[in-house]
């Protein structure tokens, strides 16, 4: 998994910072200048997740993230009502923070997606300016949205029970089927993932995070309806082997978006920014460049670029 690339998970947390989100402490991450880039995680991970893009995105933008409450090493109060509409007042909180006042690209993953959906909706009501978003593979729509048994039994009375005893091997065993044959992480990278997810001791709250299943439902209408009208460019890179939101999710994504631009990655899971960094940048940096183009119209990119006309890590 492209050894050699990317920021070790302890020097990525000696580069955070702190601020304070009602009354807890947020770590977030901030670099680089010119266009702001908030990348929004997913679950159960953090923002490190986004280590393997985080060099060569700070060369070009001023990227911000942040671990959103109850994730990696933020607070994870122990009797707190988790929502993604509050994920996303804090992602708007860490915006004040920072002073970016100009409308913000997204980039966003899973639980992030769903995010990222609310921050469009809020674009449309004027609360917020969104100047683009791309989503990696996330449950953008319920109705297609395959969840792993873990995740069905935190949602179950037996939820406390189960993240309680939730450990490192039973990550490793639910993880590694999320992603593709020839891309599965290494044994270190799950200690860090476990690490990341132990911290503040995190799985006692598992199941009170894992309500954002139900809460999609609930929003669900509101966040399509705010992707087909809002005139945000987006764009989907979609890791297609994924059993969870891969080439199903996609396909139900170019039904019902308008002018659907998406990026398949075949043989590529749940995880295509760990899993196939190289690529998901190359297919981001070319939608940038289309938004740039004054002649810019929402069309599937993948199919009118070819793959070496795509930027690299290294450009």
């Amino acid at each position: 998994m492209n050894p050699g690339v990317g920021i070790p998970l302890r020097a990525w947390r000696a580069r955070g910072h702190t601020f304070e989100f009602r009354g807890h402490a947020i770590r977030y991450w901030s670099a680089g200048q010119g266009e702001a880039l908030l990348l929004i995680h997913g679950f159960p991970t953090a923002s490190w997740d986004w280590h393997h893009l985080w060099q060569p995105l700070i060369q070009r933008y001023q990227v911000i993230a942040c671990d959103m409450l109850g994730f990696g090493d933020s607070a994870k109060p122990a009797d707190h009502f988790y929502s993604l509409l509050e994920q996303a007042d804090l992602q708007q909180a860490l915006l004040d923070h920072l002073g970016i006042s100009q409308p913000v690209h997204l980039l966003a993953h899973d639980y992030g997606d769903s995010v990222a959906q609310e921050l469009l909706a809020r674009h449309g009501e004027q609360r917020i300016g969104i100047a683009s978003c791309v989503f990696l593979n996330g449950g953008l729509f319920p109705e297609s949205h395959r969840p792993v048994l873990a995740q069905k039994l935190l949602l179950s009375p037996l939820g406390v029970l189960m993240g309680r005893l939730f450990t490192r091997q039973k990550l490793v065993d639910n993880f590694i089927k999320l992603f593709g044959p020839d891309t599965r992480p290494s044994e270190s990278e799950f200690d860090d993932f476990w690490s990341l997810i132990d911290s503040n001791q995190g799985q006692r709250i598992l199941h009170r995070l894992i309500q954002f299943i139900p809460e999609r439902r609930l929003l669900r209408d509101r966040w399509v309806e705010a992707m087909q009208q809002n005139g945000v460019p987006m764009r989907l890179i979609n890791g297609a082997w994924d059993p969870v939101a891969g080439a199903h999710m996609a396909e139900r994504y170019t039904e019902l978006i308008p002018g659907a631009d998406v990026a398949q990655l075949p043989g590529i899971g749940h995880y295509p920014h760990t899993e196939a960094p190289e690529l998901v940048l190359r297919h981001y940096l070319a939608f940038r460049a289309q938004l740039d183009d004054p002649g810019w119209l929402p069309v599937r990119l993948s199919a009118v670029l070819p793959q070496g006309d795509l930027p690299s890590l290294q450009s």
